[in-house]
């Protein structure tokens, strides 16, 4: 429409809603030109997703690995008979509503070390490696396991804040990187590795 003034007869009224009509159809096709901008966005933010997911997942697998490495040993060094490392071992009680993920479990027959690993550990996930080991004695128990021995462990390839004192503090044993491979921090003075 020009910037003259239409009459308003009744081929004025139409020209106006012609008018609105090209405007209306002009702003839809703008519409789901920006919808269309947006779903591919979208897409492409749920690839990356996906892949940073998949990325933080295999740095993960990495940092198992190297605790898994001679943790065995280490333990054995501490005067645990363990001889077998079980990684990633899945629990599930339904009837006790619990359930969870050791991410290595070494084993000796009497007594087993539960072992969570995090590539960056944090006092949160002490704490939740706490409360899976609870989860994980009543598991054991509903198994018939009552007098099998628990011990706990931490290990990150960087420790945060005071995750170390708070694992400590609880009877976690901590496994950090050294060198070529991990080692277990000498506890404090007086330390007792808690049994669940």
């Amino acid at each position: 429409m020009s910037t003259q003034q239409v009459p308003l007869t009744y081929e004025g009224i139409l020209e106006l809603f012609r008018e609105t009509d090209r405007k209306f159809r002009e702003t839809d096709r703008k519409f789901r030109e920006t919808d269309k901008k947006f779903q591919e966005t979208a897409k492409q933010l749920k690839k990356t997703q996906k892949e940073v997911g998949y990325l933080s997942s295999s740095v993960g697998r990495v940092v198992e690995s190297m605790v898994e490495g001679n943790i065995v040993d280490k333990f054995q060094a501490f005067g645990y008979g363990v001889t077998e490392c079980f990684p990633r071992l899945p629990f599930v009680n339904k009837k006790l509503n619990i359930s969870g993920q050791i991410d290595l479990l070494l084993e000796d027959g009497d007594t087993a070390v539960l072992i969570e690993v995090k590539t960056t550990l944090e006092t949160t996930d002490v704490r939740k490696h706490i409360e899976r080991m609870e989860k994980y004695r009543l598991y054991s128990n509903a198994k018939g396991n009552a007098k099998k021995h628990y011990v706990g462990a931490v290990a990150g390839a960087v420790i945060m804040g005071d995750a170390k004192e708070t694992a400590h503090e609880n009877g976690l044993y901590v496994i950090v990187q050294s060198g070529d491979a991990v080692e277990i921090i000498k506890p404090p003075e007086g330390f007792k590795a808690k049994e669940w």
